[in-house]
């Protein structure tokens, strides 16, 4: 990855403009990571698959530290991290929004009032913020640090140390093959094992422990699995080969640095020790920004080099903001990894795919005529049309009694790559009201307009599925469909009900039960 720095004056401002032309702009892509710790945000622009850096700006929001004993983010954190992106959001005026994505992390799944604070940053930026689930960040943390080195085919560990959350993935090339997230980080374990602010034996020894418990849950797998290289991506671990390193040269010896190692992490905890209390911690290499939270950082890292035995470790300038460019890159080039997921599924749950393609031409050609009359759009595409469409049958491999429910079930719980969690559960809530009673409650969940927007779509695969009841191979006649606010209107050929009289039977009972949400379903 190459790295353009804004302050190096050997870079004249004509070739890195604070505005594009259109050209230009469709090659210029942006970041914002909502970590525990930081607030970050990247602007690149993407040549030869190679990531090219033109701005990056940190903030050291520590939301992770404005959780309260209720797991509510206080009112100084949230503002606090809004200042910062009513800041980020001045950078991303002249960036096209499709080149946009906001991604958060382990806080913002925790928290209990997360929406409130999602609600407001997302007024404040004017773009929509997707909370990710922890093996989703491992995923895309793995895809930024395999993009920054040599490709290989040997197994490569990636470690991301963050305020929350520690992600744990194995994977070969650009393929993650073992993702994991687990619940401790630099944040975390300083309040755990150091909230008394001393820098003692003891202490590290609890970190040690609390480290080794999160670790069990991996420890065979990832051992047995094996891997030839080790890395390290994100602050914490950046900060501590930084450490190491400036202790390396100090001693003025000709040896290589040969990154971090276990040796090394016993070197700097001993000196940590040394210095009694973190308010008065000092190391060479160590900003001041990172001093609070260092020792829980290097606690967590210590844990994971005994617990996995890993010799050594070098560190990667690259990782989940890096991720999350590529991933965005891949989807507007028609290489989506949302779609291998779908796909994935339909073959895990062994997915009648005729039927479901069946359904999927139906609701789309419904979808043309009526989304003009229906405000939609905004929260949803033709691809996420398909994907309902084909995964409605999932439950099915579970029961037929109740199949939409366990199918909702399924999306909603399940670790799909490439998918947010506000994305996952709209799946799972059009699946859910794909027949028989409405859920109203779900739906009353969601904001006004995308309640409405979503109560829309639900009727459009519900008819959609209804019309091939019969799973019959012949194409459905041409049916034409008008709509306006709370009700659609559905026209058929001259006889039809004549040939179809369980079509009718349904259509009539689907009227009384779209009549629970005051929604009118005409047909002639």
């Amino acid at each position: 990855m190459i790295e353009y720095n804004p302050f190096d004056k050997t870079h004249s401002d004509k070739t890195y403009p604070n505005k594009y032309n259109t050209d230009q702009a469709k090659e210029i892509f942006a970041a914002i990571d909502l970590g525990s710790n930081s607030f970050h945000l990247i602007v690149a622009e993407l040549k030869n698959d190679q990531l090219l850096i033109i701005d990056r700006m940190k903030e050291m929001v520590r939301l992770a530290s404005g959780l309260n004993d209720k797991g509510e983010l206080s009112k100084e954190a949230q503002q606090k991290g809004l200042d910062c992106l009513a800041r980020f959001g001045q950078r991303l005026k002249n960036i096209p929004d499709q080149n946009i994505r906001i991604v958060g992390t382990n806080t913002l799944r925790k928290a209990k009032n997360g929406a409130q604070f999602i609600t407001l940053a997302e007024v404040s930026l004017k773009h929509s913020i997707e909370v990710i689930a922890g093996r989703e960040e491992a995923r895309l943390i793995y895809l930024g640090v395999a993009h920054s080195q040599s490709e290989n085919t040997e197994n490569r560990l990636v470690i991301d140390i963050g305020g929350g959350s520690t992600e744990f993935i194995i994977g070969q090339g650009f393929s993650p093959s073992y993702t994991e997230s687990l619940h401790m980080g630099c944040v975390s374990m300083t309040l755990k094992a150091f909230s008394d602010g001393k820098l003692s034996d003891t202490n590290f020894k609890i970190a040690e422990l609390y480290s080794r418990l999160e670790l069990q849950t991996i420890k065979n797998t990832y051992r047995n699995v094996g891997w030839t290289y080790a890395t390290g991506a994100s602050g914490t671990i950046k900060a501590i080969g930084k450490v190491l390193r400036a202790h390396h040269i100090s001693k003025e010896t000709t040896e290589p640095f040969l990154g971090i190692t276990s040796k090394g992490l016993k070197w700097l905890i001993k000196e940590m020790i040394k210095q009694k209390h973190i308010s008065k911690l000092e190391l060479e290499g160590l900003n001041t920004e990172r001093q609070a939270i260092f020792c829980g950082g290097v606690a967590v890292l210590y844990g994971a080099f005994k617990v996995l035995k890993i010799a050594s470790m070098n560190v990667s300038d690259s990782a989940l903001r890096e991720g999350v460019i590529y991933d965005l890159q891949g989807r507007l080039s028609h290489e989506d990894v949302r779609q291998r997921t779908i796909n994935h599924l339909l073959k895990q749950y062994h997915v009648d795919t005729q039927q479901a393609h069946e359904v999927e031409k139906t609701l789309l050609n419904l979808y043309q005529q009526v989304h003009k009359q229906w405000p939609v759009e905004q929260f949803s595409s033709t691809q996420t049309l398909q994907w309902v469409a084909l995964l409605h049958e999932i439950g099915l491999s579970i029961a037929h009694s109740q199949y939409h429910k366990h199918g909702a079930y399924i999306l909603e719980n399940s670790d799909l790559p490439g998918f947010s969690r506000r994305e996952q559960h709209r799946l799972a809530l059009l699946i859910a009201a794909q027949r028989r009673k409405f859920p109203k409650q779900s739906f009353k969940t969601l904001s006004k307009d995308c309640n409405q927007a979503l109560s829309y779509l639900a009727v459009l695969l519900r008819l959609s599925i209804l019309l091939h009841r019969d799973r019959s191979k012949n194409a459905l006649p041409t049916i034409k469909a008008t709509a306006k606010e709370q009700k659609i209107t559905l026209q058929f050929p001259h006889k039809f009900f004549d040939k179809h009289p369980l079509t009718l039977v349904d259509l009539q009972q689907e009227a009384d039960y779209l009549k629970a949400i005051k929604f009118t379903l005409a047909f002639k």
